[in-house]
């Protein structure tokens, strides 16, 4: 048996163990990102996250693809910042992982899917070290929670829970005020992803260049600011915006996930 299967296989389990109380509760349960998906012709598939944080976040960073990694469908593996990459664009084919101080505007975390029709062509995840430098969110259960939580986001999948008081599901893509056990995906995350790619295309948008729309606009667009974010497509349980879609034209959009301090 392949090496890097029999450890995905023997790490899958252990999630299933840990997870099973939870899973049972939400196992009809979609949480899949509108259908969108990144289009391949195989599976698995690897996508690249370009490495653009600082030594803070390289551990959680390490952390979170090595966990999307468990999945039978798809493998992450970071790369390199690009030599002409500035303030987190998006670059076709693979999504960047950025932390800057971005102000207090509200938000810890946001990650944004450039589609075209249902296929997404690029990403991002935008940290803000505003709150990580304070006291209440500096620690690595926050951290590790919110990077998860964005990249996982970037691969198709919503959250499975809205309501920051229920108790939490082990998975980071849940919404808690309490990230201790919330810091890496459960088995429901792998099954869900596994029924996203359960078909293949007869494309890639792994390699290719970004569609005509969006790269036309994509340096007018600032996902940091919420103002561009496009219209409110839905509120979570305390009633902020937790999804954002902005029309490009021509079948083409942005939707951006948020994730609020307090």
């Amino acid at each position: 048996m392949n090496k890097k299967y029999h450890t995905k296989v023997l790490m899958v389990g252990v999630v299933a163990l840990l997870a099973v109380s939870a899973f049972a509760t939400i196992a009809s349960a979609n949480h899949s990102w509108g259908g969108y998906h990144w289009a391949r012709t195989a599976n698995p598939f690897t996508l690249k996250l370009g490495d653009n944080v600082s030594t803070a976040w390289d551990q959680h960073l390490a952390t979170t693809s090595v966990d999307w990694s468990v999945s039978s469908v798809l493998d992450t593996v970071i790369v390199p910042i690009l030599s002409n990459h500035k303030n987190c664009r998006p670059t076709a084919g693979r999504v960047e992982v950025c932390n800057r101080t971005y102000g207090n505007n509200g938000w810890l975390g946001i990650a944004s899917i450039w589609v075209s029709g249902s296929h997404i062509t690029q990403g991002t995840v935008k940290l803000n070290d505003t709150y990580f430098n304070t006291a209440k969110y500096n620690t690595p259960a926050w951290r590790q929670l919110v990077m998860c939580q964005e990249v996982g986001h970037t691969l198709g999948l919503d959250h499975q829970d809205e309501i920051f008081t229920n108790a939490n599901l082990g998975t980071c893509m849940d919404y808690t005020n309490n990230p201790s056990t919330n810091q890496h995906p459960n088995a429901h995350d792998y099954s869900q992803l596994e029924t996203i790619y359960a078909h293949l295309d007869s494309i890639t948008t792994l390699f290719g260049k970004a569609s005509s729309a969006g790269a036309a606009r994509v340096a007018d667009i600032n996902t940091e600011d919420s103002s561009e974010w496009g219209k409110e497509v839905r509120k979570s349980h305390d009633g902020r915006s937790s999804l954002h879609e902005r029309d490009l034209g021509k079948g083409e959009k942005i939707f951006t996930f948020v994730i609020w301090a307090d």
